[in-house]
């Protein structure tokens, strides 16, 4: 009798690659670019094997980047489907470019193709694992995982902004003298500019104000690494078609998160990701069999679409939404006509109910941040991934909201799902309560002035008695604007704080909903 194997697959990086974008547009290229690999391995599958995860619904779009697949799926077979796939699409940009602008730029005058080159050899890191079971698959490439094989490489040149590491990428970048601490002459600073000038007006959205650097597709002034430009070039349409990777729904704009007119609108960010799934599918599906394995990815991908479907466009977008975690954005449809905090709020109360709609016992951790113009995209994500880190470390289904200001500085709340209503249960002075624009005034410059007269201590007593006391005062304080919630406090205190270990957890947790409903629910 022959022995089954299993192969678990995976390549990295991944959440840095998303990360390091500019815009929403890069963001979706990231996405789609990974998307677009990942099902390149799933095409290149051996004939005598079956991909039972990720599961087929004819869309590229939200394709999980780990693969289970049964039967031998060569470590050579994925490394070179990969690395050829990802090759394709440099040389097809490349060459894209090099076409485009051969009037400005003759051939002759790049010298950049081996970094583009060494871009396609030492950027992913590939992890493969074998068993004789879907569990002993995945513990194999979990522990392969340990054993890092990847190259980095010491670009030389002046360095994106977003980066801080990759080279610029221009015509003259391979010409370069190897000196790491060099800097342009005048000459090549001229050819650079001369070449994001021309990339800029080659690439110029037709409905774009001249003006409006936002929505264009590439400003002046970027200066991009090899892959934050491919990022940006396989959502151009005529590219993506030709790569085959998916396209951006027509009239696709970018957000106005900051302008020149300094109108610039805050914008929420969630980030969400399922809680033990990987138990999940170990503990309850895999013993049920691979076709309960492959049903659970069906089902879940056919959730992502179905919530990517969901965010009207008006509202925001889902950046991608593959298996069980997933990324979005809510923004107003101008600078002019911003989204209001409160409807952003109202929107994260329900997200938990369209997780459920999977029909799994699977719980969700999702960090969402309210963020001003003035942080870079870049910032806004890793406070996401935090967010979501912090929820998941406090006991899980949960959600970490963060108001992130234009210093970096911000203020947080992690409450359960469960307890996220209680910002509306809020009921001012004037007894207004929520849908009666309540004044949350009232209660933020009362919890301010007990801080002020140390009735509510900002750091831990030595005594733990006073610290008992401080947190009955802030109980029944709490309870004076919201009715009722303060015996749920009291009586369910470590199950709504979780692992917080602080002695002041209570007194934090009512601090950071306070905060929240004055900067969401005001």
């Amino acid at each position: 009798m022959t022995e089954e194997i299993y192969t678990a697959i995976s390549f990295a990086p991944v959440q840095g690659f998303i990360e390091k974008s500019r815009k929403l547009r890069d963001l979706y290229g990231a996405s789609g670019l990974l998307s677009y690999l990942a099902e390149r391995l799933v095409e290149a599958t051996p004939a005598n094997c079956e991909v039972i995860s990720p599961a087929s619904i004819n869309l590229q779009r939200g394709m999980p980047n780990r693969l289970l697949i049964r039967g031998d799926y060569p470590r050579n077979l994925v490394e070179q489907t990969l690395l050829q796939a990802w090759q394709r699409v440099l040389d097809q940009c490349r060459q894209w470019v090099e076409t485009r602008l051969q009037d400005s730029f003759p051939r002759e005058s790049y010298h950049w193709q081996e970094v583009w080159a060494k871009w396609g050899r030492y950027h992913w890191e590939i992890f493969w694992g074998h068993g004789d079971s879907i569990q002993a698959a995945m513990k194999d490439l979990e522990t392969r995982k340990l054993r890092r094989d990847w190259v980095a490489v010491n670009w030389v040149g002046e360095s994106s902004s977003l980066s801080g590491v990759d080279a610029i990428a221009w015509p003259g970048l391979g010409a370069l003298n190897s000196n790491p601490g060099w800097s342009l002459s005048p000459p090549e600073r001229q050819q650079m500019e001369s070449f994001y000038e021309a990339l800029a007006a080659r690439l110029s959205s037709s409905n774009a104000s001249n003006e409006d650097t936002v929505g264009r597709f590439l400003a002046t002034n970027e200066r991009l690494s090899v892959p934050e430009l491919v990022k940006r070039l396989v959502t151009w349409p005529q590219l993506a078609r030709e790569l085959g990777i998916s396209e951006l729904e027509s009239g696709f704009t970018d957000i106005h998160r900051n302008t020149r007119d300094g109108k610039g609108q805050w914008t929420g960010w969630f980030m969400g990701d399922g809680d033990h799934v990987g138990n999940y599918l170990q503990d309850q599906l895999t013993p049920m069999g691979d076709e309960a394995v492959q049903g659970f990815s069906r089902q879940m991908r056919e959730w992502g679409q179905s919530f990517s479907q969901s965010l009207s466009r008006d509202r925001g977008r889902v950046v991608y939404a593959g298996g069980d975690d997933f990324l979005g954005v809510l923004y107003g449809q101008a600078s002019d006509r911003p989204l209001p905090a409160s409807q952003a709020l109202e929107w994260l109360m329900g997200l938990n109910a369209q997780w459920q709609q999977h029909g799994h016992p699977i719980t969700v951790s999702v960090g969402f941040v309210w963020v001003s113009p003035d942080v870079p995209q870049r910032d806004v994500l890793q406070h996401c991934r935090l967010a979501q880190k912090r929820a998941k470390h406090l006991g899980r289904d949960r959600v970490t909201i963060r108001i992130v200001f234009n210093s970096g500085q911000f203020v947080e709340w992690t409450c359960r799902w469960l307890d996220l209503d209680v910002l509306q249960r809020y009921c001012d002075r004037n007894g207004m309560g929520w849908g009666h624009n309540p004044n949350w005034a009232h209660i933020f410059t009362d919890w301010a002035e007990l801080k002020a007269r140390h009735a509510i201590p900002t750091r831990p007593n030595n005594a733990a008695g006073d610290n008992l006391a401080a947190n009955l005062v802030a109980i029944e304080f709490f309870d004076l604007y919201f009715k009722g919630y303060g015996q749920r406090l009291t009586n369910n205190s470590a199950a709504i704080l979780g692992s917080m270990d602080d002695p002041l957890a209570l007194i934090n947790w009512i601090n950071g909903a306070i905060h929240t409903g004055w900067y969401l629910a005001a």
